[in-house]
């Protein structure tokens, strides 16, 4: 009986990994209720933990999830509703997942109609990108809450309203008409690439690769659907430069390799190729977004496959034009860094010290990070151990974390 347990529990997972943002936003494109179907979901993988293992897998999970899931549905519309009223309504919405379900290969994917719902002026501005990793891309509020700085709870009780928002007033579940994208089309931006940030950030994360998947794939399918949109591209080729270089991150023994030292004959030059088209048609008109810049810093570093080396000043300079965009701590800290390779290690090290004063940096990893690299090249050991410690507390990835501590124990052996 273990075993049939753990097999149900795979094929479950798989499912939620694979699936559950697709299902979902077929569930909901119907109700307009997408916490609806977030429990229809919950009960129907429930109910899959208590029967497969007794009953097995069966040959089509995703079939079976979607039926269990309609019929949760359906009985929470029926108490909610007259029987007169709506029993049509009802019965067309299960014969057509019914059909889904015997389908579930040509099932229609909404998730792109799902993302712009959450984006839509009704929304709450600052709702729009977190709606969307939660219920699109499946991050819990404790992630997303993580990511923007909010106690969990409350995240949890904003999303809660914004979903209830989306049943009250109504939104169609549509790709909205091509005037009305570009108002909505930031959100949708920042909640696919928080989304692959995350999956490059947790590289010792199982559920990664689908997550990375996940987010190229909405990335190119945003790019297709607005291809004169210059961000969207841009945001493509952010994407498609540090996915090139997954490959080279961990060595033959699974060890962190940082940027500088990456073999870039791992590197999928494919994908860079690619990566830089899109590049170079975003930036026609010349880069003016967040999404071009950032893709053009990665384009800097990626010409080490040619020179040997980044291209440093251009670096700095894109830094700079971020900084004087977004004036974000992350992208003047980044900055700095990349000034230590023109400049010494010593400017760059006073700038980043500077930097400590603001709040918003002193969780994060990073931060910590670069202030031990450069105080270690400047003989500073006890500054520079103390900055490694605190990047060691502040690792998610082992590896990463490993070689931290590699770092710092070689510099207390010096």
């Amino acid at each position: 009986m273990g075993n049939r347990d753990n097999e149900a529990r795979r094929a479950a997972e798989h499912v939620a990994r694979e699936s559950y943002g697709r299902l979902l936003a077929f569930l909901a494109a119907r109700t307009r209720d997408v916490a609806g179907a977030e429990d229809a979901l919950a009960d129907a993988f429930a109910s899959a933990l208590k029967q497969w293992p007794a009953d097995g897998v069966p040959a089509n999970p995703d079939a079976w999830i979607l039926t269990a899931a309609r019929r949760r549905q359906t009985d929470a519309l029926r108490r909610r509703q007259t029987r007169n009223t709506y029993s049509e309504h009802l019965k067309f919405m299960a014969e057509e997942i019914d059909t889904a379900a015997a389908r579930i290969d040509a099932l229609p994917d909404r998730r792109l109609a799902l993302m712009f719902v959450c984006a839509h002026p009704a929304i709450e501005k600052g709702m729009r990108t977190p709606l969307i990793l939660q219920t699109v891309l499946g991050l819990t509020a404790g992630e997303i809450a993580a990511a923007f700085l909010v106690p969990p709870a409350t995240m949890g009780q904003r999303l809660v309203r914004a979903k209830a928002r989306i049943r009250e007033a109504g939104i169609p579940f549509a790709i909205p008409e091509r005037g009305e994208l570009p108002e909505r089309l930031d959100a949708v931006l920042a909640a696919i690439y928080s989304a692959y940030a995350k999956a490059w950030n947790d590289s010792g994360d199982p559920t990664v690769p689908e997550l990375a998947g996940e987010a190229i794939w909405l990335a190119r399918l945003v790019t297709a659907l607005l291809p004169d949109a210059p961000e969207a591209a841009g945001m493509l080729s952010l994407i498609l430069h540090a996915e090139a270089r997954r490959p080279a991150r961990r060595n033959a023994a699974r060890a962190y390799v940082p940027l500088e030292e990456q073999d870039v004959d791992l590197w999928d030059l494919a994908m860079i190729d690619e990566a830089e088209a899109l590049l170079h048609a975003a930036n026609a008109g010349g880069p003016s977004g967040r999404y071009q810049i950032e893709a053009a810093i990665q384009s800097a570093h990626a010409i080490r496959r040619f020179t040997g080396t980044s291209d440093w000043a251009a670096i700095v300079a894109l830094y700079d034009r971020l900084f004087a965009l977004t004036a974000s701590p992350v992208v003047a800290l980044n900055r700095a860094a990349a000034r230590a390779e023109l400049e010494g290690p010593a400017a760059a090290l006073s700038e980043i010290e500077a930097l400590g004063a603001d709040k918003r940096l002193t969780g994060y990893q990073p931060y910590w990070a670069a202030r031990a690299h450069l105080a270690a090249s400047l003989g500073r050991k006890a500054d520079a151990c103390e900055a490694f410690t605190l990047a060691i507390g502040l690792t998610a990835d082992s590896a990463v974390r490993d070689y931290l501590r590699d770092r710092r124990q070689r510099l207390k052996a010096d």
